[in-house]
């Protein structure tokens, strides 16, 4: 990493590290620049690439922070921008309806909107959301819908959104760019999202291990807690450079990166299990009380492994591309991404 990412990385960490403190999270980070990292300056971002787009999230996810970071800078604002939409200031969320949930058809110079998506993140909190359906993307003014509010296991909100003759102008919808979908997005940034949480959960368990004494002497002495550290952190390390490796295929255009995010994200909801269920052991009781700040890592670690598909599907969509686009399948999982 240089210096420059370097730079990012404590800025980023020192602004989030703070977050309880300071209601106006969202207004500190959107003057910093910080929420639209990756979407280009012509478009209404801030520039920057994949890099610096992972060092922001991973950052936000490490300190729990409580924002729709990922909808707005992954998934929302890049689709806006793709499609020549224009990109608004503030928290903006993004869902793609399956086959029936959602109708959009003319009406006159515009478009109606009909149908409920569920379990939409954070969408009573944003300023548009971004519907993509039937070829088509779709930027919504949250006053024309209704809400039924839910939570994931981590208590974010996960909204059912009901669009009911929901008018749209000419101008809220395009046709849906070329390039990954959705739903690939989405897994990714929720893949970099547990390799900020998981490093959160194992430097809660070093400290804890140090500081927490048996017979005399610190628990982190014993051998059993010391393997339950080291295999803690190689998961930490192998699911954090997956992401990585994913982000930079996804922003490079001359790559399909589905197979990259496919086995980043079969790798990190597989070490997200062992991580969290390793914490636990090693903090004992004390990690599932609702004052101890661990539990705020494990239960998104247990939340996001779940959201835009877990190890099952991906694992078959990754087996998929390696029974129909390669001779050799062991080639397509080593190769080098540039």
């Amino acid at each position: 990493m240089n210096s420059d990412l370097h730079l990012l990385e404590s800025t980023a960490s020192e602004i989030f590290a703070g977050y309880r403190d300071r209601p106006g999270l969202w207004e500190e980070i959107e003057d910093a620049g910080l929420t639209l990292v990756g979407v280009s300056e012509e478009s209404g971002g801030s520039g920057g690439d994949s890099a610096e787009a992972v060092i922001i999230l991973r950052s936000a996810a490490y300190h729990c922070a409580e924002i729709p970071l990922a909808e707005t800078q992954w998934l929302a604002a890049p689709l806006l921008a793709a499609a020549g939409l224009p990109v608004p200031a503030g928290p903006l969320t993004a869902a793609e309806a399956a086959p029936g949930e959602v109708r959009l058809a003319p009406d006159g110079d515009g478009w109606v909107l009909d149908g409920t998506l569920p379990q939409v993140p954070w969408a009573r909190q944003a300023r548009r959301i971004v519907v993509v359906t039937d070829g088509r993307i779709c930027s919504v003014d949250p006053a024309r819908c209704t809400f039924e509010t839910h939570h994931n296991l981590a208590g974010e909100p996960r909204d059912d959104v009901t669009f009911d003759s929901a008018r749209l102008t000419a101008a809220d919808v395009a046709a849906l760019p070329e390039g990954p979908s959705l739903r690939t997005r989405a897994a990714l940034a929720r893949t970099v999202q547990l390799a900020g949480a998981a490093r959160r959960a194992l430097d809660h368990s070093l400290r804890y291990a140090a500081e927490r004494r048996q017979f005399g002497r610190p628990i982190a002495a014993f051998q059993a807690v010391q393997q339950y550290l080291a295999e803690m952190a190689g998961e930490v390390a192998l699911l954090d450079l997956g992401a990585q490796v994913a982000a930079a295929a996804l922003a490079d255009p001359r790559q399909d990166c589905v197979a990259a995010v496919a086995a980043a994200r079969v790798n990190a909801c597989r070490a997200a299990g062992v991580v969290a269920d390793l914490a636990h052991q090693v903090h004992g009781a004390i990690g599932t009380t609702h004052e101890h700040d661990l539990r705020r890592a494990t239960l998104r670690l247990w939340s996001w492994r779940e959201e835009y598909g877990n190890e099952h599907p991906w694992s078959a969509a990754l087996g998929l591309l390696t029974g129909a686009t390669q001779d050799d399948p062991w080639h397509l999982v080593t190769a080098p991404t540039s």
